[in-house]
């Protein structure tokens, strides 16, 4: 067995030095996207939704465009829902800990403790799956923006928000083809001084 431990650790000592080997241990792809130079296509979507359908539109565009440098980002939602979700999920940890301690906050207070804190302590697990599933679905609502963003160069292109909808692939295509024409035509018109 530990013979079998000791193989499994050499071969994947070797596997590492190989890939580490190649271009100084990081990914040719990635090293081209580092150092490209062209446009740069930024995407902020909201990642949990939209991360497939962002890789499609990923690997498509970099072989149409080998030049656009390719980004993508979390769209964050507006700080008041970051903060309730952050709120809440400290809330949900300290009421978990309160159910499984046993201590009642109620009588902190001078209050008397109301009926579903008492059936949280005779069924203890029950309360805290349902605290934590509970608080967890309320989060994602407040975390949950729905957004496909694509900027150019800075420059809007693409907002969900706006439309309601995602771009078709053709659309995309479409889009970067009259950005990169126009791009090319105001690059060729001769800047005079006054």
């Amino acid at each position: 067995m530990r013979f079998l431990l000791l193989l499994l650790m050499a071969a994947s000592a070797v596997v590492r030095s190989e890939a580490s080997a190649n271009l100084g241990g990081m990914p040719s792809k990635r090293l081209k996207m580092q150092y490209a130079t062209g446009p740069l296509l930024k995407f902020q979507i909201w990642m949990s939704s939209s991360r497939r359908v962002f890789e499609e539109y990923m690997r498509v565009i970099s072989q149409r465009y080998p030049d656009i440098r390719i980004e993508g980002e979390n769209y964050l939602p507006q700080p008041i829902y970051r903060h309730i979700a952050s709120f809440l999920s400290i809330f949900k940890l300290v009421l978990i800990g309160l159910i499984i301690v046993g201590k009642d906050p109620f009588a902190f207070f001078g209050m008397q403790a109301p009926s579903i804190w008492q059936w949280g302590q005779e069924n203890k697990v029950y309360a805290c799956m349902m605290v934590f599933f509970l608080s967890n679905m309320i989060e994602n609502q407040c975390m949950s923006t729905g957004a496909f963003e694509i900027t150019l160069n800075d420059v809007p292109v693409w907002s969900k928000l706006e439309s309601g909808h995602l771009p078709s692939m053709q659309q995309l295509v479409q889009i970067l083809d009259n950005e990169m024409k126009l791009n090319v035509h105001m690059d060729s018109i001769p800047h005079h001084r006054s």
